[in-house]
């Protein structure tokens, strides 16, 4: 039986070890925090943060964990759809669309369930320890260097590949360089981001709200930058909600202002848990200085049985949601070269190509509507003063039109391509619904 190491715990990590599995490939998962299902672990700084689970990610979680919603459900997580989802833009709200879901589910939970389904197979084992290096003999990687969490000794793990899942702060390209390897060429896209999430204690103070956004917006013409916010009904009878603002208006751990913050967004949900509910714990606050993207399908030169996954590809802006759903569809990438004959020991040209679709997507999303910061510079794509003003219809029209909230959201939700955005129909709708108001 072929043996796969798996560098990294997380959803990423988890999710490609569950993909492995399918294909009756043993895995090792090597995590430097171990594996114990109820502890928060220290290499996810960020895990005290509300997340978003895409509607994507949710088929894809559901793929790879069947029951996975059920059963996080059963365990306190809430499930909203159609009207509970209220979504504000512009200081409108903006039109509900019916069948559109999402889970209001705390990071620790999904991943609690996700490790605990993991460990149920016997065809993975768990080895406690930070990785320190590739052992790549003549042309493809034989095994992974593992410093033991307790004694500090390394010891080489043989493998037939090795993913790497270790997240934004990987050293992959460091390790190829050592061994005489290219690097892949990396974009980034500084953004000084910072957000705050706190929790709450839930009544019945909005019955008929389950989620609440506010979406990310320009500058106005002042220069000041309207926050960003989601708030979303979670297990344990509690709201969570997260606050996100760039620059010198990132959020701070003081609840006073985490509270005025709420009070005054456009999203009146946020102002109603601010004023009667009760504040649990202590705001936990999180900085992210620039988006990230390591275009692997670039390299020419790859040692054979080397896979990468989820931010160690690329990670984004928070505010769009898209990390733990791009992980999972790596994941679904990884499985799907593996099915079609793509071998473990040749190098895997094909899968980057395939995630690449994934990667660019997601890049494309968060960094048309970051470019719109006065304090991110570039660079400019071609063709951005265009499609930032077709976006601005774009958002303006699904502000009123089913229809086009419908296949805006589809694209936000990474169920279709941006480009689904550029088609005639589309087009000629957003036009139609701008023109009723009067543009």
């Amino acid at each position: 039986m072929q043996h796969v190491v798996v560098l990294g715990g997380s959803i990423a990590g988890l999710a490609a070890a569950r993909a492995l599995r399918s294909l009756g490939t043993r895995v090792t998962v090597v995590e430097p925090d171990g594996l114990a299902a109820t502890v928060a672990r220290r290499g996810v700084p960020q895990s005290g943060q509300l997340h978003a689970l895409l509607d994507m990610g949710r088929t894809q979680a559901e793929r790879w964990f069947p029951g996975l919603s059920k059963d996080l459900v059963a365990d306190g997580a809430v499930l909203g759809s159609g009207s509970e989802i209220q979504l504000f833009s512009n200081g409108r709200q903006k039109v509900s669309v019916p069948g559109n879901e999402l889970i209001g589910v705390s990071r620790g939970l999904l991943e609690e369930h996700i490790r605990r389904r993991t460990l149920l197979d016997d065809g993975v084992t768990v080895r406690v320890g930070k990785a320190c290096g590739l052992d790549i003999r003549g042309t493809r990687v034989v095994g992974v260097r593992v410093r033991a969490a307790d004694s500090g000794e390394v010891h080489v793990v043989s493998a037939d590949a090795v993913v790497d899942a270790t997240g934004r702060s990987s050293r992959l390209a460091s390790w190829l360089r050592e061994e005489g390897w290219p690097e892949p060429p990396v974009d980034r896209m500084r953004i000084d981001l910072g957000y705050a999430t706190a929790r709450f204690r839930r009544g019945a103070e909005l019955p008929g709200v389950r989620v609440a956004h506010q979406l990310a917006a320009a500058a106005s013409g002042t220069g000041e930058q309207p926050d960003t916010g989601a708030m979303a009904a979670v297990e344990g009878g509690q709201w969570m909600a997260v606050i996100a603002a760039y620059a010198g208006k990132r959020p701070t751990r003081d609840p006073a202002d985490f509270r005025r913050r709420m009070r005054e967004m456009d999203a009146s949900p946020f102002g109603v848990v601010a004023d009667r509910c009760e504040l649990i714990g202590e705001v936990e606050t999180y900085s992210m200085a620039h988006s990230l993207r390591r275009r692997w399908w670039a390299v020419e030169r790859l040692p054979g049985g080397l896979f990468v996954v989820g931010d160690a590809v690329a990670s984004f802006n928070p505010v769009y949601g898209q990390g733990m759903t791009s992980a999972l569809l790596h994941a679904s990438c990884l499985a799907g070269y593996l099915r079609k004959g793509g071998g473990l020991h040749a190098p895997a040209h094909a899968y980057f190509h395939h995630i690449r679709v994934v990667v660019n997507a997601a890049w494309e999303i968060s960094t048309l509507s970051d470019l719109a910061q006065p304090h991110v510079t570039g660079p400019y794509p071609r063709g951005y003063a265009m499609a930032r003003k077709m976006a601005e219809w774009m958002e303006e029209a699904s502000t009123t039109d089913v229809w086009v909230n419908e296949r805006f959201l589809d694209v936000v939700n990474m169920r279709r391509r941006p480009a689904d955005l550029q088609a005639p129909r589309f087009l000629w709708r957003v036009a139609m619904a701008c023109a009723q108001r009067g543009r």
